[in-house]
């Protein structure tokens, strides 16, 4: 039988009314259902947007920036607001505020406004995410009840984005851009729904002191300032004053981030001391060099099937599917092995092929096709990244307190899409480097190429943290 959804422990009150696990299950996998298609769904309009609402080549970038920066830069003070006033509260804020940022984005007249929507989504989803995965956490903490638990959240979040991809074009090509958006609006109000009818109430680990949100701005700040200054080396070179002065203000707010966590009377944003539980420092770093990976690899993908081969936006979502149901493949697969291989085996293994997925597309060649160019390489790459998705969770949160599942929660989350930017803005600007600043289909793919190419010595890394740093973890047998 599964375990009670909340467990007594130190400095945890009892709920108001558990949850049987199988509906906190349902209501998590709906919730990064949606988050997972919301991820995908843009990428297939990121042409029409730039064209409609006059982005630049590397502008159009912020499109994704705005909302990950958000995002990443939040979650852990929505992991701690969790942990602090209940995740079901806090779930319910980020859906309706994630349903109303999407409603305002579809409507954006100007690429400013549309900036600022994304941006507010990721607030939204800064809330809703850490406090889902908790719910997750805490329901199945140990054996294959969490093993199989996190599989099929890793297969929700595939299955979203196959949809994505899917639905994505199709909404692209025979409605409007600005669909991508409003899809978002009917799938948070019913995952609101679900969620203040299935996930029981709950009030909170009950900690002392108010939220640091001097410490989640100055993290937030300081992760936009550092992409800025990246994104903005197509204009300025890296030796110049701006560039140097850019990122001089990025560390210093980083900086202060971290002397803020150390000395504040309030509660911090994250303990420091976190870190040193090996399995949460290790699959953090790995999380969040699969997520710079990850990450530019749909954007490259995007861009090279529409404007290097010249395919619409529909056949483009279609040509996606078999990328995003390797990851179901993948996903699945770690289910099946999880209960005979490591976490950090699996990782390794599962690190290595997404590395030769992603050496392979750096083949692509500007007069290819989808068969001789795509098709093998998205296989490869996308079964090795469900390999990863379940068991990276599953060791983010080994060995963490019940007060801390939250906040653990949300860094691995940050951790993801902090790299889904810089990852973004450091092979973005090296792609657009590598075309001269030519658009034509032969420049074009040379730095869809390299970007590909770079995101596989990023996966490189990741195996090593994996092999050196997760050598011996709280779920090794």
């Amino acid at each position: 039988m599964f375990r009670n959804t909340f467990e007594k422990s130190p400095g945890h009150r009892t709920p108001e009314r558990a949850t049987r696990p199988g509906q906190v299950l349902a209501a998590v996998a709906v919730v990064q259902f949606m988050v997972s298609l919301d991820l995908s769904v843009v990428n297939l309009g990121l042409p029409q947007i730039g064209a409609a609402l006059g982005f630049s080549e590397v502008g159009l970038t912020w499109v994704i920036h705005a909302y990950a920066l958000t995002f990443g830069g939040l979650l852990l003070l929505g992991g701690k607001l969790a942990d602090r006033y209940g995740r079901k509260r806090v779930l319910l804020f980020g859906l309706a505020l994630f349903g109303l940022a999407s409603l305002a984005g579809g409507f954006a007249q100007e690429a400013g406004q549309l900036v600022a929507a994304r941006a507010a989504q990721g607030v939204g989803a800064a809330a809703l995410a850490p406090a889902a995965l908790s719910l997750l956490t805490s329901t199945f903490p140990s054996g294959k009840e969490r093993v199989r638990a996190f599989g099929i959240w890793s297969a929700t979040n595939a299955a979203g984005g196959a949809l994505g991809v899917l639905i994505g074009g199709l909404l692209t090509e025979y409605a409007s851009w600005r669909w991508l958006m409003f899809v978002n609006v009917p799938m948070a109000a019913g995952a609101l729904l679900l969620a203040r009818r299935s996930v029981g109430s709950d009030v909170g680990a009950g900690l002392r002191g108010r939220p640091d949100v001097l410490g989640a701005l100055l993290a937030t700040a300081g992760l936009v300032t550092l992409v800025f200054g990246v994104v903005r080396t197509d204009r300025h070179a890296w030796g110049s004053v701006v560039t140097i002065t850019t990122l001089a203000i990025a560390v210093a707010l980083l900086a202060a981030f971290v002397y803020v966590e150390r000395t504040t009377t309030r509660d911090p944003l994250i303990r420091l001391g976190l870190f040193t539980n090996r399995a949460v420092a290790g699959a953090n770093s790995y999380n969040l060099l699969l997520g710079a990976a990850m990450a530019s690899s749909f954007y490259f993908a995007s861009l090279y099937l529409q404007r290097v081969l010249g395919t619409g936006p529909a056949r483009t979502g279609i040509e996606f599917l078999p990328f995003a149901f390797g990851v179901i493949v993948g996903a699945v697969l770690a289910i099946k092995s999880g209960y005979r291989f490591s976490p950090r085996t699996l990782l390794v293994a599962g690190g290595l092929l997404t590395a030769a997925g992603f050496a392979w597309f750096g083949l692509i060649s500007a007069d290819g096709s989808f068969h001789a160019d795509f098709l093998g390489p998205s296989i490869v790459t996308s079964i090795g990244f469900g390999l990863c998705l379940g068991p990276v969770v599953s060791l983010a949160t080994a060995g963490v307190s019940a007060h801390e599942s939250g906040t653990a929660s949300g860094l691995l989350a940050s951790s993801r899409q902090i790299g889904a930017s810089l990852g973004l803005a450091a092979l973005g600007t090296a792609a657009h480097r590598r075309t001269g600043g030519v658009a034509t289909p032969e420049a074009l793919n040379d730095g869809y190429a390299l970007g590909m190419t770079l995101g596989a010595a990023l996966l490189l890394g990741a195996v090593l943290i994996a092999a050196v740093i997760l050598h011996k973890t709280p779920l090794d047998g």
